[in-house]
């Protein structure tokens, strides 16, 4: 009986160090509307990663519209999910957050313009070694790996996108805006975002655990000339977690029409 207690204590506990590390922040014009949770500790970007590979792609002219370049689906490429088996376009890489489109973008770019762009963005850590000893930054660094963000830092630079205070050309602004739309909200409100999902790391960041997955939520509303911007992260600790229930976005979207609504 004693030992079954024990398990369950130690279940709880951990499930509870996880849980807080989960955050919401929103924020207008740099100051907040509304925060719960550890904000300030970073973790893998994982798919949310791609609005900035999205800016980089279409300042050095690798991407070009929404619609093009279409790259086709190879074998070799990253393919855990079956709709990542088919050639895609800048709309349709994030609409599928399809791994392997981002994998050709940073490939193009190159090692050195890669870290260029992180330290121009000032994004997280700026990490973008990879896994240790694999040399692997330009396709893995973002992916439970090196780079790592915290929400926190997150709303900093969807602040800066959305100020076009990046040093980036206003076509390669408005090109990624437009592949992160969301749908209408309420009362006239766009909601623009990207979701990610990922493991998360050990305390050294040299494995990645077994039983605890982190997911993403994050962009901006705006309306008129009003715009917050906001992060949603959550850990789960639970094996038969699906990802595809993304529920980070639906909470994250519940929590940005209460604040549409209060204001």
């Amino acid at each position: 009986m004693k030992k079954y207690l024990l398990i369950i204590f130690i279940i709880m506990f951990t499930h509870n160090i996880y849980a807080s590390n989960n955050c919401f922040v929103a924020k207008e014009a740099g100051k907040v509307v509304k925060q719960e949770g550890k904000c300030d500790m970073r973790h893998t970007p994982c798919s949310t990663f791609k609005i900035a590979i999205s800016l980089m792609g279409y300042e050095e002219g690798i991407l070009v519209d929404e619609t093009h370049p279409e790259f086709p689906y190879q074998k070799g490429y990253t393919d855990a999910l079956e709709k990542w088996k088919q050639q895609h376009n800048p709309s349709l890489w994030m609409q599928n957050s399809c791994v392997w489109y981002s994998q050709v973008i940073t490939q193009q770019l190159g090692a050195n313009k890669f870290k260029e762009y992180l330290i121009k963005f000032n994004y997280g850590n700026q990490d973008a070694t990879g896994d240790k000893g694999q040399n692997n930054g330009l396709t893995q660094s973002w992916l439970s790996s090196s780079l790592e963000i915290s929400p926190e830092e997150q709303t900093i630079f969807l602040q800066k996108l959305v100020d076009s205070k990046l040093q980036i050309s206003p076509k390669s602004l408005e090109m990624t805006k437009n592949i992160l739309f969301v749908e209408d909200l309420v009362n006239g409100w766009k909601l623009y975002g990207k979701t990610g999902f990922g493991s998360v790391l050990n305390e050294k960041k040299t494995q990645k655990l077994e039983n605890c997955k982190s997911e993403w939520f994050v962009g901006w509303i705006t309306k008129d000339d009003r715009t917050i911007v906001f992060a949603n992260y959550i850990e789960h600790t639970d094996k038969h977690y699906n990802p595809t229930n993304r529920e980070a976005k639906a909470q994250g979207k519940e929590k940005l029409i209460e604040i549409i609504k209060s204001l």
